[in-house]
């Protein structure tokens, strides 16, 4: 993981929606937050769906493929891993994964990517 300096404040784990995601606005950028409750994880990327540039992925089902945490844009179901941002379904394309730590009951997301 990339070492972070900068870290956003995104919101309280009791306010985060289990098993699906949320969108985070930093400046101009839109970042996905998934919290995977039947894993207990967290997870970030970037919230536009390279396909066809939609800001959707927020809104995306998240679930596993042999043990890989990812999610589904809901307009063109195209998958992506939430660890690597690897596109799943077989295409090129990737998505921008972020570092997530939670502290004191506050999730926070790194601001520099780490993929």
């Amino acid at each position: 993981m990339n070492e972070q300096s900068n870290w956003l404040a995104a919101c309280r784990v009791e306010d985060a929606i289990e098993n699906g995601g949320v969108c985070v606005k930093h400046g101009e950028d839109q970042i996905a937050l998934f919290y995977f409750t039947r894993r207990n994880e967290w997870y970030a990327t970037q919230n536009e769906c390279p396909h066809k540039k939609q800001m959707a992925l927020s809104r995306g089902m998240i679930g596993s493929t042999t043990d890989e945490p990812k999610v589904a844009c809901p307009f063109h179901k195209k998958t992506f891993s939430l660890s690597t941002g690897e596109c799943l379904s077989g295409d090129e394309c990737a998505i921008k994964t972020y570092p997530v730590k939670v502290e004191n009951g506050t999730v926070y997301i790194g601001t520099t990517p780490k993929s």
